[in-house]
């Protein structure tokens, strides 16, 4: 089983916004209200049990009434019963008041859990209904409170909508839209902000990148801050993903030697919005270009495999290529030796990439200079073979 490699988490995805989720409740203040719901009921089921039996009693004492055979046992008879009656009152009232009790603590217990439909009725409550369908639909769930309270002070769905709006919860859900704003960028509907959302969870999702990545809102906020398009995402996800799950040694070794990217920090380079798209592309391609000269040990150097790069120089061709360099590399370093010259890596890149280079000011090119050695070479041994190196062409255009 192969072990995950580690990735370092981009600047912009270690931002997080405080915002509850949708069925995210104080359980404590749930918890508190239900036990003090309990606490009354108990109090209001002890009053009416208590006026059961004294009714049961003033019963039997009103049938001992009915035997007493002296006024003093008819006195005391109904002195106790007058006692019970007023005691049963009392309890009435109890359990009255506790009914009341019960009502609002209820409510409240409803309040706590976020059960603001169960306060409401009629149009109201279909009205409280669908906008908290709607603002749980864009992750704000926890402004339930107060759209009921919006709902109870009687205001309308549309003024209720753009109430909403200029809250901390709204602001903070919706925050790219401000720098949007402040940089002359048209300003995202809800809908299509989520949608664009939706569309870089997906690229990232089905790349397989952890979810660290994209577990919350914040994490696109700089994106859509500065525009950047679903398939411009995709093009970095897809770099990413060949720099780091499909790349062999070679190519993260060139990554590291030309850009001090390490294999943990791949996917945050890849992903990093500071940073263009065709300057990764080019740095991507430069380093495969790398990865090749590494292979057949040659030493990278970042400014030269970019410009190699920029000429349109493919991975599989840079391969073909050191092939040939180092198949005769060594011959041209004793040929070069011989008549007191030298030869470089970088002159056997550029008499391959570039033969049809010009030369620079008082020098000749590369091709030029091979082709010399080449010639003195077969001059001295009569013809005989010298190394050789076959240029890709001349043709390559600059991107």
């Amino acid at each position: 089983m192969t072990t995950p490699v580690a990735q370092n988490i981009p600047e912009e995805f270690q931002h997080t916004i405080d915002l509850p989720a949708p069925d995210q409740v104080d359980q404590g203040a749930v918890s508190k209200a239900k036990a003090a719901l309990v606490a009354e009921k108990a109090k209001g089921g002890k009053a009416r049990a208590n006026i059961v039996a004294t009714n049961t009693k003033i019963k039997k004492l009103q049938a001992q009434l009915k035997t007493a055979k002296t006024a003093q046992q008819k006195a005391a008879l109904n002195a106790q019963i007058k006692a019970q009656q007023a005691y049963v009152a009392a309890q009435t009232k109890v359990q009255t008041a506790s009914g009341k009790a019960q009502g609002d603590l209820q409510n409240k217990v409803y309040e706590a859990s976020g059960e603001y439909d169960k306060l409401l009725s009629g149009d109201n409550r279909d009205a409280y209904m669908a906008l908290k369908s709607l603002f749980n639909s864009y992750g704000l769930g926890s402004l339930a409170g107060k759209i009921y309270d919006y709902v109870k002070q009687g205001y309308g769905a549309d003024t209720i909508g753009l109430l909403l709006q200029d809250t901390k919860e709204y602001k903070a859900r919706f925050a790219a839209n401000e720098v949007r704003a402040k940089n002359g960028l048209a300003v995202l509907n809800p809908a299509e902000y989520l949608q664009t959302e939706a569309a870089y969870r997906q690229i990232l999702s089905a790349a397989g990148l952890p979810k660290g990545f994209y577990d919350n809102p914040a994490d696109f906020t700089n994106w859509l801050s500065s525009d950047v398009s679903p398939t411009e995402i995709k093009s970095r996800v897809d770099m990413a993903v060949a720099a780091t799950s499909q790349a062999n040694s070679e190519y993260k070794n060139a990554l590291f030697g030309m850009y001090g990217i390490n294999e943990a920090d791949l996917t945050a380079y890849f992903l990093d919005a500071k940073r263009a798209t065709p300057i990764l592309q080019k740095q991507a391609a430069a380093a495969a270009i790398g990865a090749a000269a590494m292979r057949r040990g040659f030493g990278t150097n970042a400014l030269d495999m970019e410009s190699y790069a920029t000429l349109g120089i493919t991975a599989d061709q840079a391969e073909q290529v050191y092939g040939q360099i180092a198949q005769g590399f060594e011959s041209m370093l004793g040929i070069a030796g011989r008549y007191g010259s030298s030869w470089s890596q970088r002159e056997a890149e550029q008499e391959a990439f570039t033969p049809g280079a010009a030369p620079t000011l008082g020098s000749e090119s590369a091709a030029d200079k091979g082709k010399r050695l080449r010639s003195q070479e077969r001059g001295l041994f009569g013809g005989g073979a010298g190394s050789s190196v076959t240029g890709l062409n001349a043709g390559y255009s600059q991107t």
